[in-house]
């Protein structure tokens, strides 16, 4: 815990570069037989799951590069994977990518030698969670909001507002919400909060939900104190989320797309809406450690990740949406309708995710940072 929040306090100070860093790369050569790569859950699939679902036999078979995956559920378990080394790829959330940059763990990419780099989304090409001082630490992998995921046996109706899993209530069937929500266990949970608050207590003027001053913070954190006697669990893997509402009774809470898409095939009464509040989301980026072993490798899976083929596979998969734009169209599994169907045209709704910093431009440099975050709610979960 210690070196996590020597690597969170690192993030206090301003990421500052003397002129614009430089890929180590310059030039590819033959594979070195493996990349190991740090990854959210569903992220990279071998068939084992569903052989539908496979993009990464055929990038083996040409390339000779043996893909290795160890998943990590939460972001800063993925920050303390990269720091204790080993891995050559991670593919990390806006809450993660600067604080891997702050920590020197990632390199900046040389995007000449990943040809499909022409064709992302230019709303991501240049985002601010993975480009420092003009340099672009990664390449956008996928996107996608965190939604309100509800039993529909429970809720007739997609509900208004992410007031059923913040505040003590009677649900549609008459019973108490008590016990019956959950909440993201980690600490970047406490932008939904503020998020919501953005639309309920506008006299607080929270202008971005990871851009808080003591007062919002304080405000975010007795929030989340009232969501605290309302959880049953705090979630972080999706598969023990995907049980509790088969098999728990958990009827409501914040999920991603992916937790949903699996109830949904296993035909189970549930579905998902994003409130009138709006939602934080994540865009996620695969960047490469800054010591990697395994370096061409690691770039051939960066090119491959980038193919409209892979890029509507893994959309199709997790529920998210793909940053290259031709995935949406003439992929079997997505669907021409998959990106509108996943929300394609919400991204300028969503606030993605990304870490907090004390020098922030919404409360004139005064804001609360990463590190509060991570011991404060902590502090919450502990009932505190």
């Amino acid at each position: 815990m210690n070196s996590f929040l020597k690597s969170c306090t690192a993030l206090t100070v301003a990421l500052t570069f003397s002129g614009q860093a430089v890929a180590q790369v310059k030039e590819l050569g033959k594979g070195e037989g493996q990349v190991n790569i740090v990854a959210w859950p569903g992220y990279i699939e071998r068939g084992e799951t569903d052989k539908g679902y496979d993009w990464v036999t055929s990038f083996e078979k040409e390339t000779g590069c043996k893909v290795n995956v160890k998943t990590a559920n939460t972001s800063d378990e993925m920050v303390s994977l990269m720091n204790e080394g080993g891995f050559d790829l991670v593919t990390a959330s806006g809450d993660a990518s600067l604080r891997l940059v702050a920590g020197k763990r990632v390199q900046p990419i040389n995007t000449d030698l990943i040809p499909s780099w022409k064709t992302v989304d230019e709303r991501l090409k240049d985002a601010p969670w993975f480009t420092v001082g003009g340099a672009h630490y990664g390449v956008p992998y996928q996107w996608g909001p965190n939604v309100l995921m509800y039993n529909t046996e429970v809720f007739k109706e997609a509900p208004k507002s992410w007031n059923i899993v913040f505040e003590e209530m009677k649900l549609p069937d008459g019973k108490s919400n008590k016990g019956r929500v959950q909440a993201y266990d980690g600490p970047i949970h406490i932008a939904d909060a503020a998020n919501y608050l953005m639309f309920h207590k506008p006299e607080l003027g929270i202008k971005d939900p990871y851009e808080l001053n003591e007062d919002q913070y304080k405000a975010a954190l007795e929030l989340l104190r009232v969501q605290r006697t309302l959880v049953g669990r705090y979630w972080h893997d999706a598969a023990i989320q995907v049980d509790d509402f088969q098999n728990e009774g958990v009827v409501a809470s914040g999920s991603w797309p992916y937790q949903v898409n699996t109830l949904v095939a296993a035909k189970k009464p549930i579905a998902s809406t994003i409130p009138e509040e709006g939602a934080t989301g994540w865009a996620d980026t695969t960047m490469m450690e800054a010591d990697s072993a395994n370096p061409n490798c690691a770039y051939m899976w960066m090119e491959h990740s980038l193919s409209p083929k892979v890029q509507g596979d893994v959309s199709a998969w997790f529920g998210s949406l793909p940053v290259v734009p031709a995935a949406c169209k003439g992929n079997e599994l997505l669907t021409d309708e998959g990106c509108k169907t996943n929300g394609y045209d919400n991204f300028d709704k969503i606030k993605f995710w990304k870490t907090p910093v004390s020098k922030c431009t919404t409360q004139n440099d005064q804001c609360v940072p990463y590190y509060r975050w991570v011991s404060d709610y902590i502090g919450v979960i502990g009932g505190r």
